[in-house]
Parts: structure tokens; C-alpha cells; sequence
């Protein structure tokens, strides 16, 4: 079957569809490195480390169920001999089973959510002890943070055919449409006070965003006759965020979630770049959004044309070792920058304090890989059609 999303990008831009079929074989071929011993799940992170010589090594370090749950929900679009492969000899079903038997244990809903998302798509016969897990962790009126609030509804909406959901769904989708500020676009940090310091309420950041219209995306999509409020609201962010977009094709990191401005652009990561904008956005022109598609290929031409590192050029994809790198950040102590900008801007909205901008120039790279990058990769250019 023909892959609309690789073939829409081929047409429009045909060196673009040659580096996206580039990073998609690089995902497939390093996620399995990113597997602990034993395949039963995968990584926090890869961190690598050059020696004297200029060669990398790479360490695996810690373990997450969420990234894991990504990973799935991008890896079951593969082949299943392609499954295999990413996932240790399991099918993403089979994989997703390991995650559910796991529930009793999960304490933190978005992990929850992902799961029932990851069982749900991939038609898991105990989808029913995932979303009873999700429900017992989602305690009704008490604030969550904003993307696995978005989570949850995406996990409703997926397991919409296959399971009674629609009082839990229609208090999902209610919650995050209330969670914004007035009628501005974009989304906040959490769904309600309490969970942000006072000082930084107003800064949300762009996996706010992203995790948000896609949810509300596939709820229209999910149902008969649709949901045009909640399309409309996905709309309106997205198209916030690509007005928002950098020069270069930057995805900005946080913003004021009362003005709808950027608060603080940098650190800029790889994965918003090439898999979380994407699938975002080509997930909303699925279900009958606007086409974002110029958008995401200019975020997309950022991963070879950095501008951040024109002075001093560091590649941020790595066929050997099987990575991209995870982001230009600016290097200041302690994330000063943003945390100024982000106390400044609670006083003053769309105060700049440009100065930083000169003394800590975003020309860092953070040399670590993780799991969940690729598997919203895979989710981005292998999916479609929701």
C-alpha cells in the first residue's frame, strides 16, 4: 500500500523524501540497541561519549515505560518481520501485552494513557485492563498536566470502536478545551492550578501543543459526524505555533500561553523537528485540518541545515552509530536563560531581555538519543490516515 505522507513529501520535496527514508532505516536500525537485556523494554536514554580518537561509544542508561508505549505505537506500522526487529522478536501487539501486564505497577497516568493508546491501536485483547488502569489514575476534577491530559484523550479516541468510552471522552476532550487561556490558541502547562509555581504558570511548552491538536485531531477523526469545536481548537494552535516557527525552520520550545507568544526559543530538539511536529500536524490534515505540510518541511530541513552550528558544524544525524542527536541548547547554568525570560515574561509579557541572546548563544549539543524519538518517527511517516 502506498505511503500518502512519504509520497505527498516526495512530491513536494524530493531531497527531503530521500532524508526522511534516511532517518526512518536509522530509527529501525538503532532501536533495537536501545532494548535492556532481556527485550522487554527499552531505555531512558543513549548517551554517547567520543574517545581521543574521534570514535563514539554509546551507553544505555535507565528505563521508560513511556517511551516504550511510543515506540509501539510508531513500530506497529512496520511489517511484522520489521516489528520483530524493533521490538525483540515481539509483534507490537505482543509488546504492547508486556506493557499492560505491567499496569499494576504504573503510577503516572500519561504512562497509563500511552499504553491504553499502544493497545487500543494495536486491537490488544486486554484493552479494558489499560483503560481501567487509566481511569483509576485519572481522578476526576483534579488538574493534570497538559500532555498526558492529551494523552488520555488520544487513548480514548483510539479505543473509541472497541470499548464503552464516550462519558470518559467527552470529559477528556472538555478539559483540555477549558484548560486554555481565554480564547487564545495555545495551551498551558497544566489543565488547572496547583501543579505549576505561580511564577511560571503563564509558560507552557511545545509538547503542550503538539500532544493537544493531535488529540483533538483524532477525536474528530474518531467519531461519526465529527467534532468541529475540537477541530477548530487544534486548528487554531497549529497554526499559532507554525506562525511561531523559526527562520530556520525552528520549533520554538516554550511560550505564553495568555499571548500566544514565544517565551524562550532554544533548546531546539531534534525530535519536534523531525517526528513530533510531523505527526502532529499531518495527523490534523488527516482528519480534515488545514495543510501544515510547508511547515513541516521547513522543521524538517533544520535536522541537515542547522544554523545554530554554521560557525562550528557538528552533524546531528549519526547513520553509524544509529542516532540523531536530542538538541542545540544554549549552555547556561542551570537553564538561566529560560528561567529569566520566563519570571520576566510573568511581569512584563513579551519581554525579550536580549542581552541573553548575546551571552549565551545556543551552540551546545546534547549528545543523547532516546527511544521515543524515533518511535514518534515512525508514527509520523509510516501512519497516516487516522
Amino acid at each position: 500500500m502506498t505511503n500518502t505522507r512519504l509520497a505527498a513529501l516526495g512530491s513536494e520535496d524530493p531531497p527531503l523524501l530521500s532524508l526522511t527514508r534516511r532517518l526512518l532505516a536509522l530509527a529501525e536500525s538503532g532501536l533495537p540497541s536501545m532494548l535492556l537485556d532481556g527485550g522487554e523494554g527499552f531505555a531512558f536514554t543513549m548517551a554517547g561519549r567520543e574517545a581521543p580518537d574521534s570514535t563514539w561509544t554509546l551507553q544505555r542508561r535507565g528505563t521508560s515505560v513511556r517511551y516504550a508505549a511510543i515506540t509501539v505505537l510508531g513500530a506497529r506500522f512496520l511489517p511484522e518481520d520489521r516489528q520483530r526487529a524493533v521490538l525483540g522478536g515481539r509483534t507490537a501487539q505482543e509488546f504492547a501485552g508486556l506493557l499492560i501486564e505491567s499496569l499494576p505497577t504504573v503510577t503516572n497516568l500519561g504512562d497509563a494513557a500511552l499504553i491504553a493508546w499502544a493497545a487500543a491501536d494495536t486491537a490488544h485483547p486486554k484493552l479494558s485492563d489499560a483503560l481501567a488502569r487509566v481511569d483509576a489514575l485519572d481522578e476526576a476534577g483534579r488538574p493534570q498536566y497538559t500532555v498526558e491530559a492529551a494523552w488520555v484523550l488520544s487513548a480514548l479516541a483510539a479505543a473509541r470502536e472497541a470499548a464503552d468510552v464516550e462519558d470518559r471522552l467527552i470529559a477528556a476532550r472538555d478539559r483540555l478545551l477549558r484548560a486554555r487561556a481565554g480564547n487564545g490558541p495555545l495551551f498551558p502547562h497544566a489543565t488547572g492550578p496547583g501543579l505549576v509555581p505561580w511564577y511560571r504558570a503563564h509558560v507552557s511548552c511545545f509538547a503542550d501543543q503538539t500532544y493537544p491538536l493531535q488529540a483533538l485531531a483524532r477525536l474528530h477523526a474518531s467519531g461519526h459526524g465529527g467534532d468541529p469545536e475540537a477541530l477548530a481548537a487544534a486548528e487554531a494552535c497549529a497554526a499559532r505555533i507554525c506562525a511561531l516557527q523559526g527562520d530556520g525552520g525552528q520549533w520554538w520550545w516554550h511560550y505564553d500561553a495568555r499571548t500566544g507568544g514565544v517565551v524562550e526559543g532554544y533548546p531546539v530538539y531534534s525530535v519536534h523537528q523531525h517526528a513530533m511536529a510531523p505527526t502532529a500536524l499531518l495527523d490534523l490534515t488527516d482528519a480534515g485540518g488545514s495543510d501544515f505540510g510547508a511547515a513541516v518541511r521547513k522543521g524538517l530541513r533544520w535536522m541537515t541545515e542547522v544554523p545554530e552550528l554554521a560557525e562550528h558544524p557538528e552533524p546531528l544525524i549519526l547513520d553509524e552509530l544509529g542516532v540523531t542527536w536530542r538538541k542545540v541548547y544554549r549552555g547556561d547554568p542551570k537553564k538561566a536563560v529560560r528561567a529569566a525570560r520566563g519570571l520576566g515574561t510573568r511581569v512584563a509579557p513579551g519581554l525579550r531581555l536580549k542581552t541573553l541572546d548575546r551571552v549565551f548563544r545556543p551552540v551546545s549539543v546534547d549528545r543523547e538519543c532516546r527511544p521515543y524519538e524515533f518511535g514518534w518517527m515512525l508514527h509520523a511517516w509510516q501512519g497516516g490516515r487516522i
